[in-house]
């Protein structure tokens, strides 16, 4: 059998062993990612990226899958599906005292998850190698890396090659049968395979449901985000000041945003997600802001282990919970939790705090 048509199957494989190991989906692009790395690269020039320095660093190495890692020549992306069942994301935002924590954060990190089922995967392709005499002649070093969300790689860019679904007009990947509640990950391999055909219709048509619904009006165009008034760039990635005239824009979200996709008509056919790991932990689905303020360092340590939440650290925490408390409806309890932290040996959580109680002056 021609190699060529080894390879073939040996695609085919792959996708079936990515839907075995639990994987909602997989497609195998190629590597040049098209229109996407001149897209980035005007996006950064614009300045639209804020502080997130890193997506400025290593640039040619995000923009050339073969520059970071030498050698690719095809690139295995999947989809793995996070939405936890009853999360009532919808009652939980219309609650100004209680904290809404953006979905996929509610349960535990992603990445080990995503990387071990990856790395799992290259193994079964190594075997596949192994099985087949005429490839393992063609090809006798087997060389893969796994990726999900960790390093200079253009995701999304990456998911639309490999045919998994288009980039909306809310910046997300979007699935037609699955929306875009979902994670994805990479395998960059030095196997030639077949890419598949890259998806290129747009389905968003006329709708613009997220740009109308995003609450700091952080789009600046059709598909064009201004990272630095988003929400969840503002309560994650920022890591100083959040500027005043964003602040009563943010509601009660501490942490990340979804409602461009809580409005992207393309959600209602999202699954719920079959891993029990992304299920809501420590009542984070559900919890007053109160409670969540008056965590100490300690609690916040250790009810954040394992959670995408650590990395926001305890002071943005603090911070982000400040914003939420001064636009929560006045209350006795709200002034007496925010006066205890007025005295908070931090500049910045101290701006803040003194910040939301002024709002119920």
């Amino acid at each position: 059998m021609p190699t060529q048509h080894l390879l073939k199957k040996l695609a085919q494989d792959i996708k079936h062993l990515a839907r075995e190991s639990g994987f909602s989906a997989c497609g195998i692009s190629g590597i040049n990612l098209a229109q996407h790395p001149a897209y980035l690269k005007k996006w950064l020039a614009a300045g639209y990226q804020g502080e997130m320095l890193w997506m400025e660093n290593n640039l040619e190495k995000r923009c050339r899958p073969d520059y970071l890692e030498p050698h690719t020549q095809a690139i295995i992306s999947v989809r793995l599906d996070y939405l936890p069942p009853e999360t009532q994301a919808i009652k939980i935002l219309s609650s100004a005292d209680k904290a809404y924590v953006s979905r996929y954060a509610l349960g535990r990190d992603y990445h080990k998850l995503i990387r071990k089922r990856l790395s799992k995967l290259a193994e079964q392709i190594n075997q596949q190698l192994e099985d087949t005499p005429e490839l393992k002649a063609a090809f006798p070093e087997f060389n893969s890396r796994a990726f999900t969300d960790s390093a200079p790689v253009l995701e999304r860019g990456i998911a639309q090659q490999a045919g998994l679904g288009w980039i909306g007009k809310n910046c997300m990947l979007i699935t037609p049968k699955a929306g875009s509640w979902f994670f994805l990950g990479e395998l960059y391999i030095n196997l030639p395979l077949p890419a598949d055909k890259p998806f290129n219709k747009d389905h968003c048509g006329a709708c613009a449901a997220c740009h109308t619904a995003c609450p700091t009006q952080a789009f600046v165009a059709e598909g064009l985000l201004d990272a630095r008034r988003c929400i969840s760039y503002l309560t994650i990635e920022l890591k100083g000041s959040i500027p005043e005239e964003l602040r009563p824009l943010m509601g009660n979200r501490i942490y990340g945003c979804d409602d461009c996709q809580l409005v992207c008509p393309w959600t209602r056919f999202s699954p719920t997600t079959k891993e029990t790991d992304f299920h809501p932990r420590h009542q984070l689905d559900n919890s007053d802001l109160i409670d969540l303020f008056n965590w100490d360092e300690a609690t916040f340590l250790k009810n954040t282990q394992g959670s995408p939440i650590r990395r926001t650290g305890y002071i943005s925490w603090l911070r982000n919970l400040a914003v939420a408390l001064g636009n929560a409806p006045t209350s006795p309890e709200i002034i007496h939790t925010l006066t205890a932290r007025l005295n908070y040996p931090n500049p910045i959580v101290n701006e803040h705090v003194h910040w939301a109680l002024k709002r119920h002056q």
